[in-house]
């Protein structure tokens, strides 16, 4: 997965609870850190670079895995045209509907709805 070529940090205008730096990612899923790159590359994660640092918002990563939807969701919106930042904004954005943001929908029982509309962004 290609790092964002803009310059100005995600965090700041991006606000997911916590963020995780690689290493921290790796300790919680129990991989070491080059299957995390992996993760990353292959689109399965989301990481953008956050106070100088590549890092993954705390609620995409599900105690020891990643979101069961979230690979899924990605491809979709990659599909869509949407670069790693866009898509970690879309998934940040507040939507009344959900409620909350795909994000926590993810991590909850309105999964199956986000990746609906995912889809429905590439249409």
């Amino acid at each position: 997965m290609a790092e964002t070529s803009q310059s100005t940090d995600p965090g700041q205008t991006i606000s997911p609870e916590a963020w995780l730096p690689l290493p921290d990612v790796a300790e919680r899923l129990d991989l070491p850190i080059i299957k995390v790159h992996q993760l990353i590359k292959d689109g399965m994660l989301l990481a953008v670079r956050h106070e100088g640092v590549r890092q993954v918002p705390a609620e995409l990563v599900a105690n020891d895995t990643v979101l069961k939807h979230l690979p899924g969701v990605l491809t979709l919106l990659r599909d869509a045209g949407y670069n790693d930042e866009e898509a970690l904004r879309w998934l940040y954005t507040p939507d009344a509907t959900l409620p909350g943001t795909p994000a926590k929908a993810l991590g909850g029982d309105r999964a199956r709805e986000v990746k609906r509309r995912a889809q429905a962004v590439a249409f």
